[in-house]
Formats: structure tokens, C-alpha cells, sequence
């Protein structure tokens, strides 16, 4: 085969080098095109319009009362959240709470009704086109749906003053007071519980302190039979009844250590006799009839009959 002249190997090296250039020029025209066809769409989405006027409503799991008094606090509080004055940083303060308000219809519904007021507020933030002075005012409506389920409603409007024209909320100032709310509730519920525990112990205590004193006068009172015995028998009798127990029908757990959280030795049967070995204010240490040793709760164990 005749071997390629000079020229013709410097063409062939001309055409390989437009291929390399050609591909590298499409590569970097198909990199630069991706961003730019996602971007429109990135930014219809950071675009999203605030929806103006939608109704706000919500379940609480609590009572009616309990939701009435934490809105009966967030309407006494003195401040509107969600939105702020026009000079302002963080929220509409000197909020006044209101039996009624213009800026909403009447009312007829079920439930309880309760507004909070501010005017001569300064172009509020979150109402729809708000560049005036007026007034804002916040609706909240309390509606029963069971024993602990309440319905809460929030709405809040702003009207100008000079073309009254009335604005309604993007949402921000509904969930903003609801927030508030349903922490307070939350609250409230906290409290309730820990006074219910406390109020339980409380009653414990005072039947554990009830059942110490009955097991005391009833051991004084075996002591004084055994000291009024008349015959040896008798006083046998009388040491042995002060001494030993019965377990109650219910029947009885023989704990390792005096403690309810101890771990459990054996259950004894109602009816089973123990000797008393150790008291303290609310367990015996006791012996079973089979040798065995440990602690059951003065509550477990009656005199014997």
C-alpha cells in the first residue's frame, strides 16, 4: 500500500482536530443549557402567592373550658401575633380584648364567641394591601365536639380608617394566635395532671398513715389482752394473735426488699398465715409457714380471726 504524502497526513490531522473541537463545544453548549431550563420552574415555585382570606379552624384535644380559658388569656394578653406595625420589629401591641367588633358579621352560631381589638395600627404586616392607619381585630370562636374535643375558629381582619376599606389576613396572625393557644393549653393540661398526681399521693399517703394507726391499736390491744390473760393459755393465745397474720383473699405478693418495685419472692394464696418478724411503718418482714422469709404491704395482711 503506498504511504500518505506529507500533505495529505497534515489534512488528515486538520480533520481530527475539528471533530475534537466540534464535540467540545456541543459538550459545553448542553452543560450550560440544564441550569437554564430548571430555573424557570425554581422560580415559579419561590413565587407562590400568599392565600388572603382562608377560613382558619382546628381541634383541640382538651375541654371547652379548658379552651375557653386559654383564649380568655391570649385575648387579655395585650398583643396580636402574626403581624407587626409598620415601624415595628416583632408584633401589634396595646391590644384591647372586646365583646364584639364592626369589621365581622354577627355571630349566631353555637359556642362562645371572644375578639381582641387594636386601632390606630400602623400599615400591619400580613393583611392584603395595607398602607393606612386602622384597625385590626382577631375573632376567635370556641365550639364543643365532645367531651375533650373543642373546635377552635380564628379569624382577623384589618379595616383602614380613612377609606374603610377592609384587608383580610394571609393566615400568619391565625396561626400565630393559635400557637399561642394551644400552648397555653398544653399548660393548663400539665398542671391539671401534676395536681391529680399530687392530690393521688396525698390520698395514699393518708391511708398508708390510717392503716399504720389501725395496725398499732389493734397490736396494743393484743398486748393488753395477753397482760389481762388468766391462764397461760390465754396469754398464748393472745402473744401468738399479736404475733402472726392472715393473708387477705385477695391474696398477697412476698417481696425481696420493703418497696413496691421490689421483685417478687412467691404469691401466697388469701387465708396463708405469717409470722410477724419486722415492722416497719407500712411493711412486714414475715416468715410463711414453709420457712420462707420476706416483705408484704400492711394492706395485704388482716388479724387473724
Amino acid at each position: 500500500m503506498k504511504e500518505p504524502s506529507g500533505q495529505q497526513r497534515r489534512w488528515q490531522r486538520i480533520q481530527k482536530a475539528l471533530q475534537r473541537n466540534v464535540f467540545v463545544v456541543f459538550a459545553a453548549v448542553a452543560v450550560c443549557a440544564v441550569p437554564a431550563l430548571a430555573t424557570p420552574k425554581s422560580r415559579r415555585e419561590a413565587k407562590r402567592k400568599p392565600e388572603y382570606g382562608a377560613s382558619f379552624s382546628t381541634e383541640i384535644t382538651a375541654s371547652q373550658e379548658t379552651v375557653e380559658q386559654a383564649v380568655e388569656a391570649i385575648v387579655n394578653d395585650g398583643i396580636i401575633q402574626g403581624s407587626k406595625e409598620y415601624n415595628k420589629e416583632k408584633y401589634i401591641e396595646k391590644a384591647q380584648a372586646a365583646s364584639s367588633s364592626p369589621l365581622f358579621e354577627p355571630y349566631k352560631g353555637p359556642g362562645k364567641v371572644y375578639y381582641k381589638v387594636r386601632t390606630e395600627a400602623l400599615a400591619p404586616a400580613n393583611f392584603k394591601e395595607t398602607q393606612d392607619e386602622g384597625t385590626v381585630a382577631v375573632r376567635y370562636i370556641v365550639t364543643s365536639k365532645g367531651p375533650l374535643q373543642t373546635v377552635l375558629q380564628i379569624e382577623a381582619l384589618f379595616a383602614e380608617d380613612f377609606r374603610r376599606v377592609v384587608h383580610p389576613s394571609d393566615g400568619s396572625v391565625e396561626n400565630a394566635e393559635y400557637r399561642d393557644i394551644q400552648d397555653r393549653v398544653d399548660a393548663m393540661e400539665l398542671e391539671r395532671k401534676q395536681a391529680e398526681e399530687n392530690e393521688r399521693h396525698r390520698q395514699e399517703e393518708l391511708a398508708k398513715k390510717a392503716l399504720a394507726e389501725k395496725n398499732a391499736q389493734q397490736a396494743a390491744a393484743a398486748v393488753a389482752r395477753a397482760d389481762t390473760a388468766n391462764t397461760p393459755e390465754q396469754r398464748v393465745e393472745a402473744l401468738r394473735r399479736q404475733a402472726e397474720r392472715v393473708v387477705k383473699a385477695s391474696g398477697a405478693q412476698l417481696k425481696s426488699a420493703p418497696f413496691h418495685s421490689a421483685t417478687n419472692l412467691k404469691t401466697l394464696p388469701g387465708g396463708s398465715e405469717v409470722v410477724i418478724l419486722i415492722t416497719t411503718p407500712y411493711w412486714f418482714g414475715v416468715e410463711t409457714e414453709s420457712g420462707e422469709h420476706g416483705w408484704i404491704n400492711h394492706s395485704q395482711l388482716e388479724f387473724l380471726p
